[in-house]
């Protein structure tokens, strides 16, 4: 196996934006960002928009997440012209 070809392999924690809800997991991410854990010891942190804890498959209630003013730039766009 060749040597120093495989990304860094170490616990980063997840942060959900919109439903502030966290996790501690593996991931080989890359993050300039870091949080103290409830353990005591800093991990890097990767902020997500939609997780588990957010997403409405999975939590059964209809959220509008518009980020950025997504759903407001679509409209603009593809707009029927009068």
């Amino acid at each position: 196996m060749k040597a120093d070809i495989h990304p860094n392999y170490r616990d980063v924690v997840f942060y959900d934006t919109s439903s502030e809800f966290k996790f501690l997991t593996k991931s080989t991410i890359e993050t300039s960002e870091t949080i103290t854990w409830e353990d005591g010891n800093d991990y890097p942190l990767y902020k997500v928009e939609v997780s588990s804890q957010s997403h409405p498959f999975y939590t059964g209630k209809k959220m509008m997440l518009d980020t950025a003013g997504r759903v407001e730039k679509f409209n603009r766009r593809y707009a029927q012209k009068k």
